[in-house]
């Protein structure tokens, strides 16, 4: 069996961010309940990300924060591109944190999303417009269906 890893750090005053952590499974209320103190308590790099992102300002695209996505809070959600924005912080550069970003990543690219990573410090109009036009020029991987389902002829 292989490892887990826990993901858990501090957020705003008292409050704690969980992600999906194998160990700790919320349910979905839980869940929905965790999106919402999120997204009433952002960091400050969510905060200026998410002035910059509202009312389709990047590139057209409309975003939800703080989104469900499979047991996972994703930090930006567009519907319509199946596009991930995360914001990483110093947190990430852990080792253990790096490695449960890349499985978590690696578990929604495999869901046909496309996931994308920005530092912190990176937040702009101008990066942010970079990325996701980037990552919008390759298409999502969208798996095949199970053999015996689709179209039957």
């Amino acid at each position: 069996m292989g490892g887990c890893v826990v993901l858990v750090t501090t957020r705003g005053p008292g409050l704690l961010r969980s992600g999906m952590d194998p160990l700790r499974r919320l349910t979905p209320a839980q869940t929905f309940a965790l999106a919402r103190q999120l997204r009433l308590n952002p960091t400050p790099a969510e905060r200026h990300a998410w002035s910059l992102l509202r009312n389709r300002a990047v590139l057209g695209l409309k975003f939800r924060r703080q989104h469900v996505l499979h047991g996972f809070i994703v930090d930006f959600y567009c519907i319509a591109e199946r596009l991930v924005l995360e914001l990483d912080g110093n947190v990430h550069d852990a080792p253990d944190q790096r490695s449960y970003d890349v499985a978590r990543d690696a578990f929604l690219e495999a869901g046909g999303y496309r996931v994308v990573r920005i530092r912190n410090r990176d937040v702009s109009r101008t990066r942010l417009q970079e990325a996701l036009r980037e990552r919008l020029r390759t298409p999502p991987f969208v798996p095949p269906l199970p053999k015996g389902e689709g179209v039957r002829g």
